[in-house]
């Protein structure tokens, strides 16, 4: 099979013969011609893969050639071969749109590998991925067969996340729906493993992870006691392969150190954020604001004190500062492009901790606009918007000011989200909360197969509104429907972003220390 074609141009093509004819026995198409206008007619007759281009020739020049194949076929690589190495040359010729150079004397396996690596990279990298794609698998066999505890399912979870991204960049490896099914299969696990585990960390400080109520313990405190200025930016639904995503932008001007923990459930906004602030669980700040949490009260109300939570979490750590510390909700654009302007201001304050609420929203206008759905139809589109977002965001700007600052900036989220897929059957009182992956209230009833049922709640450290008070929680890909007008509602939230219940995806989230790269 033929692996390109290649036009070689050089006004003493006869010479390099055994070059073209050392790629045509690796399997390429080599057309020669002596010079840059035989090189355009060639272009404007024929389809090339590749173009190597004498910078030294008679007439018209090569970088006059280049500026007249690049007219023409725009997208079309073309290597500059060169006898200067002088550096205005070369950033001529890179300013001029060149893709690379090679200098004279020029061998054949130098030829060879830059036509490898712009006309085979593809294929040889996605061989590669399904060759490591077979081994990783293994490997994870290996590890459910050992037994797996916490720490192995935040491996599991890094390894399916980082596939997520590598399978976007080669969608045509065929790996995509195998890998679908695999991150199913791990879920029912998952859920399963929580299931019986969960509780335990509740009860005990021992051999368990880091919870979101351990969060500024572990990752803010620290920096603050050894003086150090801490900007702490909470992204709103935040899964770990979106922050993948993401990570390279934010490594061009920033040291990353990354690690993961786990959300307490339920993956929600009243709970998992509160217990993040707070550093206690919902049952304890349920009871410090038993106002917000009445059986009725709206979820909104339940985070107005997030503010005061994390007030009296320094305080109990035993931190006092010269200036108080900055508290910011982000929920428009106004309120975000303000910050942006008003960053300075913040140049003395010890923390500076921001909620950024947009992608939170995007996730649930999601469902209710056609647009959204059309532009983002899968969780690969989604991590593509979700990027294109934040490079014209302000939290973008934000990130390029403190990039130029002498301090430490910590970036995480209270919870994930996953893809709803299946509906299944909640049972309950009319008063039952309305969340879709998780529900609480009197004697609530659920298929086991999609859902974890929590009769005690003291044990998940949840409040009980009433004597009958118990939580469901769904698995996988399951979201609640009641069984009055089941499949229309099954059909409205199918493919819908939702968080609340047990998934990998919800629950093994982001946290990434930033330090600002010395210049």
């Amino acid at each position: 099979m033929q692996k390109g074609r290649i036009l070689w141009v050089d006004d003493e093509i006869e010479v390099l013969k055994p070059h073209l004819l050392f790629l045509e026995g690796r399997g390429y198409e080599v057309v020669g011609v002596p010079s840059g206008h035989d090189a355009l007619e060639r272009v404007k007759r024929s389809d090339f893969d590749l173009v190597f281009l004498d910078e030294m020739m008679p007439g018209m020049d090569g970088l006059a050639t280049l500026e007249k194949i690049k007219e023409l076929r725009p997208n079309l690589p073309v290597i500059m071969v060169t006898k200067s190495e002088e550096e205005s040359l070369m950033e001529q010729a890179i300013g001029q749109k060149i893709d690379d150079y090679l200098v004279k004397p020029v061998n054949p396996s130098q030829v060879l590998s830059v036509a490898k690596r712009f006309l085979e990279t593809r294929k040889i990298r996605e061989d590669h991925l399904s060759r490591q794609y077979v081994q990783d698998f293994q490997r994870l066999e290996a590890l459910r067969t050992a037994g797996l505890g916490w720490q192995d399912w935040m491996e599991v979870h890094r390894l399916l996340s980082q596939w997520d991204l590598d399978i976007d960049v080669y969608r045509g490896v065929g790996l995509a729906q195998t890998h679908r099914e695999h991150r199913k299969n791990w879920n029912l696990e998952f859920s399963r493993f929580v299931e019986k585990e969960y509780a335990g960390w509740l009860a005990s400080d021992d051999d368990r992870p880091t919870l979101s109520v351990d969060v500024v313990k572990k990752y803010i405190f620290p920096r603050l006691q050894q003086q150090k200025q801490v900007f702490f930016l909470v992204i709103d639904c935040m899964r770990f392969d979106q922050w993948l995503a993401l990570e390279p932008l934010v490594a061009e001007d920033f040291s990353v150190e990354r690690d993961l923990y786990y959300s307490i459930l339920p993956t929600a906004t009243p709970f998992s954020r509160n217990a993040l602030f707070a550093g206690a669980y919902p049952d304890e700040v349920a009871e410090l604001y038993p106002d917000a949490w009445q059986l009725d009260s709206a979820d909104a109300s339940r985070n107005r004190n997030e503010r005061q939570l994390l007030d009296r979490q320094l305080e109990k750590l035993g931190l006092r500062f010269d200036s108080e510390p900055k508290y910011i909700k982000v929920l428009e654009i106004t309120e975000g492009e303000n910050l942006a302007r008003k960053l300075e201001s913040y140049r003395n304050t010890p923390l500076v901790s921001v909620v950024y609420n947009f992608l939170d929203h995007l996730v649930h206008g999601r469902s209710e606009s056609e647009i959204l759905k059309e532009m983002a139809p899968d969780e690969a589109a989604f991590r593509t918007l979700m990027k294109s977002w934040f490079l014209h965001s302000s939290l973008y700007k934000v990130r390029k000011q403190l990039a130029r600052w002498d301090c430490q900036v910590i970036i995480t989220t209270d919870h994930g989200a996953i893809l709803g897929g299946r509906g299944t059957i909640a049972r309950g009182r009319r008063d039952t909360s309305t969340h879709l992956r998780y529900k609480y209230g009197d004697n609530l009833g659920c298929e086991a197969k999609a859902a974890v049922k929590v009769d005690d709640p003291a044990a998940f450290r949840l409040p009980r509104f009433t004597r009958h008070t118990n939580y469901i929680f769904a698995r996988e890909d399951y979201y609640f429907v009641y069984q009055t007008n089941f499949h229309e509602y099954e059909r409205r939230f199918r493919g819908s972003f939702q968080h609340g219940g047990i998934s990998l995806e919800e629950m093994i989230l982001p946290v990434a220390v930033l330090t600002p790269r010395r210049r």
